[in-house]
């Protein structure tokens, strides 16, 4: 958990579960894998997310709505690893008696098993930046916007371009006074002179807002035209869900469990109040255009604690023989055995002498 699988995407290709991703020209781009962590602590909400992209595109941008003043700074990969290590599923081994598909003698299968807000408008600018900086390999623009057009206009002339149909899926925002991280994406430093292709997995990008409950933007991938996978990290006092399937299928806990971390970074970003409750939330989104909203997080009936268990059936055996045929050849060799230990007896026991005839009654 709390991993995320996307299709190849054919230009123009755009779209993730944080928000909107494009290629800067009309090459194409993929999100091989999306990662994202919500730490919710009842004022403040953090999310670190990652991404690993492949394609031919030398430039990509990509705009993520939040609900108020973000700040924004490079996550530690580490991060990651700590997760997957908490939430991997257990392996464990279960016997079966009888033969199954796969087992001697009914090998028919094919060896393989079966299968996660401000108020007043005033005399605002249409498009403010609050902030411009360089992390690592991004360029962060963090935007306020009343008009969805000139925030549109703004991305665009400033090199964040994106789709013309992103300016009626950002209505919405603007309505509620939501304000926008911007990120632009360039292989090499800033000063490169020769363009290589975007490809691998990018660093963590760490973002910090206050809100009134925890939320993850998911409505700009409804303009996504391929299936849609969200896998989700939700670090909070208790056991989170969503509070609604927001038009995808129904979302599936993959893991729920009290934090033991008392070192690194997923100790340090779950570190203030009480011991944080981790749940590892999986989704899919086959027609994204049905993609209604933004998941809003809420707390679970109960702490009850889950994690995936995986089998692997085997055949029970003694010495290396299945137990079945042991069973089924022992007992057809007792039936045999006593069936002739039967025959034997019955050829040695004497034959019992014709009784003798009764005489005849006497004539009165």
């Amino acid at each position: 958990m709390f991993a995320l699988q996307l299709g190849q995407l054919a230009a123009p290709a755009w779209a993730c579960g944080c928000g909107a991703m494009v290629p800067g020209d009309e090459r194409r781009v993929s999100v091989g894998r999306e990662e994202s962590v919500v730490r919710w602590d009842g004022v403040r909400e953090q999310i670190v997310m990652r991404l690993t992209v492949g394609g031919d595109a030398e430039r990509v941008a990509w705009i993520m709505p939040v609900p108020s003043r973000a700040t924004v700074r490079l996550g530690d990969p580490e991060l990651f690893d700590e997760l997957h290590d908490i939430t991997a599923p257990v392996h464990r081994e279960r016997h079966h008696f009888w033969p199954q598909d796969g087992d001697w003698p009914l090998v028919t299968g094919d060896g393989m098993a079966g299968g996660p807000p401000r108020s007043g408008l005033g005399a605002e600018p249409p498009v403010d930046v609050v902030g411009r900086q360089r992390l690592g390999p991004f360029d962060v623009a963090r935007l306020t916007a009343t008009d969805p057009g000139a925030l549109d206009r703004w991305l665009d002339g400033n090199g964040f371009a994106l789709p013309k149909g992103l300016t009626g899926a950002l209505r919405p925002y603007v309505q509620k006074r939501w304000e926008y991280v911007a990120v632009k994406l360039t292989p090499g430093s800033a000063t490169a002179t020769t363009a290589t292709a975007l490809t691998g997995t990018l660093d963590p990008l760490h973002l910090t807002f206050r809100t009134d409950e925890p939320v993850y933007p998911m409505r700009l991938s409804r303009l996504a035209d391929t299936p849609q996978s969200l896998g989700l990290y939700v670090l909070a006092a208790h056991r989170m869900e969503p509070t609604t399937g927001i038009g995808g299928e129904r979302p599936r806990i993959t893991y729920a469990g009290r934090l033991k971390a008392r070192t690194g970074p997923l100790a340090a970003l779950s570190a203030g109040g009480s011991t944080p409750f981790l749940t590892a939330i999986g989704q899919e989104f086959p027609y994204p255009e049905r993609i209604s909203g933004d998941h809003v997080l809420r707390r679970a009936p109960a702490d009850d604690t889950f994690q995936q268990v995986i089998y692997e059936d085997r055949l029970r055996t003694v010495a290396g023989i299945p137990a079945w045929l042991l069973t089924v050849t022992g007992g057809l060799a007792l039936a045999v055995a006593a069936a002739g230990a039967l025959a034997v007896r019955r050829s040695r026991r004497p034959e019992s002498p014709p009784a003798p005839a009764e005489p005849p009654a006497p004539i009165a």
